[in-house]
């Protein structure tokens, strides 16, 4: 009998250490050569680790939510007769044990109740359908390779007196409101958790919003759409946020800035590398505008179309989700009266505009409907005094509220 340890593979780019964040096999699976074991989150992306060879699944060595390092071994296949087995650098034959054995082999077809204190195995599906059946696992006889629980198994439980959707809503903890979840925080939301502290820990945030007029921007928005709709695409409103941003930081170029603490240097940068923070099922990402300040209106809203698909379906990639100098967030229209957004570190500023309210204003002695917004921002108050961050907004506000600016300039 031959075993295949794989090791957790040399992903690149200094790495030297990934958190898993799930398995797509259990003990006693079949798996083919080339087919996806798990999936690892590094600083900014999800890498899928496939499998080299043809075989039963042995063990698995880390758990979910578990940080391993480069060259650590992470499963055992058994590979079947007949396999050869690849050798990427990244994994290697260990010695024939008579101790290792598949799970799949000792377990009978029709398995029962896992043993007290043992793990149920089942697929993330099941334990959620589970949980909403009000179903313990540990209580389910598993039919599947190793015991596995499959989703039949609920069914058959359920039919002969498990817990049920009914049987949830007339449990009493449930109508006490007594229920609890232990949700663990892995995977992107962890990622995300450590660089909002380290953000809040490390920078001292200022906020500024300030009001802005955006009834002439809105107004042009609606003809160039008429116009150009069809042929260039429908502009929002963040490409003229953008636009307006990019030639603001001209004269203002200490907010497109990183700061380093440890060496106490703050690099300004030329060019415009703007993040753009969305909201994808996992979690907050933010893909990278490359060269905003070279992209005309249509460009720049084809790019944040590009960007915002690549980041809600787990395809962008490392290079899209690093390297940003400066950073808008936006709720859209949740995007409320004001907010205060947490920078991006180690960049200096962010800026969220705020969803667009008709409202009564004075202009000329009289009282007219105009479309206002709100733009909310932050800045690291040791590399950005409050002058200059007001400056930088008002200039923001100039270009929005005369959009003509926008095209000329």
């Amino acid at each position: 009998m031959s075993i295949q340890t794989i090791k957790m593979p040399d992903i690149g780019e200094g790495i030297a250490e990934v958190e898993l964040v799930a398995w797509h096999v259990q003990v006693g699976d079949s798996v083919a050569e080339d087919q996806i074991l798990a999936d690892v989150m590094t600083d900014k992306a999800t890498v899928e680790i496939p499998s080299h060879v043809a075989g039963v699944v042995v063990s698995l060595d880390a758990a979910v939510g578990q940080v391993v390092a480069v060259g650590t071994e992470i499963i055992h296949i058994e590979v079947l007769v007949g396999s050869t087995s690849v050798d990427y650098g990244r994994a290697k034959t260990a010695p024939q044990s008579p101790t290792i054995q598949p799970v799949a082999a000792s377990a009978p077809p029709n398995s029962a109740p896992s043993p007290q204190g043992s793990k149920p195995i089942a697929a993330p599906a099941v334990r959620h359908r589970a949980w909403e059946l009000g179903i313990q696992l540990a209580t389910v006889k598993g039919t599947g390779p190793a015991g596995r629980i499959t989703q039949a198994d609920l069914d058959a439980h359920a039919q002969h007196g498990g817990a049920s959707p009914g049987k949830v809503a007339s449990d009493p903890r449930y109508a006490q409101g007594t229920a609890e979840e232990a949700v663990p925080v892995i995977g992107l939301r962890r990622k995300i958790a450590q660089k909002m502290q380290e953000a809040k820990r490390r920078i001292p945030h200022f906020t500024y919003v300030e009001e802005i007029d955006v009834t002439e921007l809105e107004d042009l928005r609606a003809r160039l759409n008429t116009q150009y709709g069809g042929t260039r695409g429908k502009l929002t409103l963040l490409p003229f946020l953008i636009r307006a941003i990019v030639l603001a930081v001209r004269q203002h170029p200490e907010v497109n800035a990183r700061y380093d603490d440890e060496a106490a240097v703050v690099t300004r940068f030329a060019a415009v590398h703007l993040g753009l923070a969305t909201q994808t099922s996992g979690g907050l990402m933010v893909p990278v505008i490359r060269h905003a300040e070279t992209l005309d209106l249509w460009a720049c809203a084809a790019e944040i179309l590009r960007l915002a698909e690549a980041a809600r379906s787990g395809k962008a990639t490392r290079e899209e989700l690093s390297g940003s100098t400066i950073t808008v967030t936006s709720l859209g229209p949740l995007a409320g009266i004001a907010h205060t957004p947490v920078i991006n570190h180690p960049e200096v500023a962010i800026i969220g505009p705020n969803r667009i309210v008709e409202r009564p204003m004075i202009r000329g002695g009289l009282v007219v409907a105009r479309k206002m917004m709100n733009v909310s921002s932050s800045f690291d108050h040791r590399v950005v005094d409050g002058m200059n961050a007001a400056e930088f907004i008002q200039q923001i506000r100039g270009y929005l509220e005369c959009p003509g600016t926008l095209l000329v300039t």
